[in-house]
């Protein structure tokens, strides 16, 4: 036996994962604590009014939501949070809450936000104010030095998975066809994340009427389960 060889390992090389790295995956987690299964971006609206019954149907909605829409411009808010002092910060953050396009879309990032900075703030003392959830994650990705090219994909990719479940739980798809859905956008989120990262702030823009739309929908329904 190699007595020299790490433990766990048959090759003598230790498998690391920075740090930083973990920690990324750890905020994108479905556990971590912003409540973000309680939100559907006004997808339920849409599913409520039969405009989304089958899989196919979520994958085009949620392609041009990331292509047009709220996605797409929050992964350019979180760029410019990512490239933004202190001080410029709380301008970004200012844009992101005036460009919301309904009071709910509003409700929806500035409760995740202030959730994801308590939990950041109290676990690695970041002193982050209370910040919309795109700008919040820039900060804090800034702050614990985990590059912009790895934050970007997986905060849309965290984004659109819990879109994806509440498709699954309300349409309803089986988990098998909400996972095909999510497998599918990999090269959407890619080239949604390349464009949004060379789009500047002052750029910034959305054309997903028909989302915008069903957010400010989602508060007249009869029988509502997410908060928006």
């Amino acid at each position: 036996m190699n007595r020299g060889m790490d433990p766990g390992t048959k090759t003598g090389t230790r498998i690391r994962m920075t740090d930083p790295l973990l920690h990324l995956v750890q905020w994108m987690s479905p556990s971590f604590p912003i409540g973000a299964f309680a939100y559907s971006s006004g997808l339920e609206t849409e599913i409520a009014e039969s405009g989304i019954t089958t899989a196919a149907h979520l994958e085009e909605w949620l392609k041009d939501v990331c292509t047009y829409g709220a996605a797409h411009s929050d992964v350019v808010l979180l760029n410019a949070s990512y490239a933004a002092s202190t001080e410029e910060r709380l301008n970004v953050d200012a844009i992101a809450r005036a460009f919301c396009p309904s009071a709910e879309r509003l409700k929806e990032t500035d409760l995740q936000g202030t959730a994801f900075c308590g939990t950041v703030n109290a676990l690695w003392s970041l002193g982050l104010p209370r910040l919309t959830y795109p700008v919040a994650v820039g900060a804090a990705a800034q702050a614990k030095h985990i590059s912009i090219e790895q934050t970007a994909p997986l905060f849309l990719h965290a984004t659109l998975s819990n879109l994806v479940s509440v498709a699954v739980r309300l349409v309803p798809l089986g988990q098998t066809e909400g996972q095909r859905v999510l497998s599918n956008l990999s090269a959407c989120i890619a080239d949604i994340c390349t464009d949004a990262m060379a789009t500047p702030l002052s750029a910034i823009s959305s054309s997903a009427f028909a989302s915008d739309i069903a957010s400010m929908r989602h508060e007249t329904l009869d029988t509502r389960i997410f908060r928006t």
